[in-house]
């Protein structure tokens, strides 16, 4: 499976599907966010944060690739990730892109 940013795929001949998406949520742990509260008021590296972010993209594309091979695509185009704000404590990704299949040869 094939995860590309460009919306092509120089020397290979595609033919683009519809829009792709997963979405990942990882709920944040109390009771180690008072350390990291305590970080972020003195300043330092929030690194359970981090990883909790690492964790919630790798969740999203894996989700990504999931849905798009059930689609019955190699791959997927253009691919995009934002992090809308659902709640305090929460990390949500969404991955978008257009899925493709490569173009039968002759």
């Amino acid at each position: 499976m094939r995860l590309v940013t460009t919306d092509r795929i120089d020397d290979e001949k595609i033919v683009t599907g519809e829009v792709v998406y997963a979405v990942a949520v990882s709920g944040a742990n109390i009771v180690r966010d008072m350390r990291e509260a305590v970080i972020n008021t003195i300043g330092g590296h929030m690194t359970r944060y981090e990883q909790l972010v690492d964790m919630t993209i790798s969740r999203a594309l894996e989700a990504l690739k999931a849905r798009a091979a059930g689609q019955g695509y190699d791959g997927v185009l253009a691919l995009r990730l934002s992090h809308p704000v659902i709640t305090n404590g929460a990390v949500e990704v969404v991955a978008t892109g257009t899925g493709f299949r490569y173009a039968a040869k002759p």
